[in-house]
C-alpha cells in the first residue's frame, strides 16, 4: 500500500471513532449539567446546547415532534454510542493491521 493510502486508513481508523466518541462525551456532559445546574441563563448550559444542538438535530427528525429535549439527548446519545462502537468494530475488523 502506498504511502498517500496508508494515511488514509489510518485517518479513517482513528478519526471516525474518535468523532463519534467526543460526541457522545459532549452530549454526556450536556445531560450531566442540565441536571446539575438549574439556573436557566447559565453559560454553561448555552455552551452545551450550542455544541449539541447539530449532534441532535438528525435524531430528532426521526422522533415524534412533541419530544422533549432531554428524550432527544438521551436517545441521541443512545445512537452516538453505538455508533462509536460499531464503527470502531468495523475499523478494526475490515481495515488493514497497522502493527509494526
Amino acid at each position: 500500500m502506498d504511502e498517500l493510502g496508508l494515511r488514509l486508513v489510518i485517518l479513517v481508523k482513528v478519526l471516525v471513532p474518535f468523532l463519534f466518541m467526543m460526541a457522545s462525551v459532549y452530549l454526556a456532559c450536556h445531560m450531566l449539567f442540565a441536571r446539575v445546574i438549574s439556573a436557566p441563563q447559565s453559560q454553561v448550559l448555552a455552551f452545551f446546547t450550542i455544541v449539541t444542538s447539530p449532534l441532535t438535530r438528525p435524531i430528532r427528525a426521526f422522533l415524534p415532534s412533541g419530544t422533549a429535549e432531554p428524550r432527544v439527548r438521551a436517545i441521541a446519545l443512545a445512537v452516538y454510542v453505538v455508533l462509536w462502537i460499531v464503527t470502531d468494530w468495523l475499523t478494526r475488523m475490515v481495515g488493514p493491521s497497522l502493527r509494526g
